[in-house]
């Protein structure tokens, strides 16, 4: 499993390691049982605060996709894939309502930004 961190993303780089776990066991790069980095190896290789790297472990925990064994570490739990596409889902639609939001803010019609989501998507997500 590899986690990049923007750090120019407005994201913050707990939520982009949940992200990046959360996509891992979604698309079956992490499977039950496996076991995660420790909260401090993880925090050094990515050069961020252990803090950090806990509150994300914290939070993947409290969603059930992660559990800790004391003395051993942290392992991914068994998954229902269903549950976890949906609230994959849940997320994407509240960045795209927040897009939405900044679109009208912008005086962008539909069609501008059906055109935008088109030329992206054509691109594979690069705007170069």
């Amino acid at each position: 499993m590899k986690i990049f961190i923007n750090e120019n993303s407005p994201r913050p780089i707990y939520e982009q390691i949940m992200l990046a776990v959360q996509n891992s066991i979604a698309n079956r790069e992490l499977a039950s049982g496996d076991m995660l980095p420790s909260i401090r190896s993880l925090a050094r290789e990515l050069g961020i605060s252990v803090i950090t790297t806990k509150r994300a472990y914290e939070e993947l925990e409290k969603q059930g996709l992660i559990y800790s064994e004391q003395g051993k570490g942290f392992f991914v739990s068994e998954v229902n894939q269903n549950r976890l596409m949906e609230g994959r889902l849940r997320e994407y639609e509240r960045r795209l309502r927040d897009m939405l939001g900044e679109a009208r803010e912008l005086g962008l019609s539909p069609e501008d930004v059906a055109d935008m989501v088109r030329m992206f998507w054509d691109k594979g997500g690069d705007p170069k």
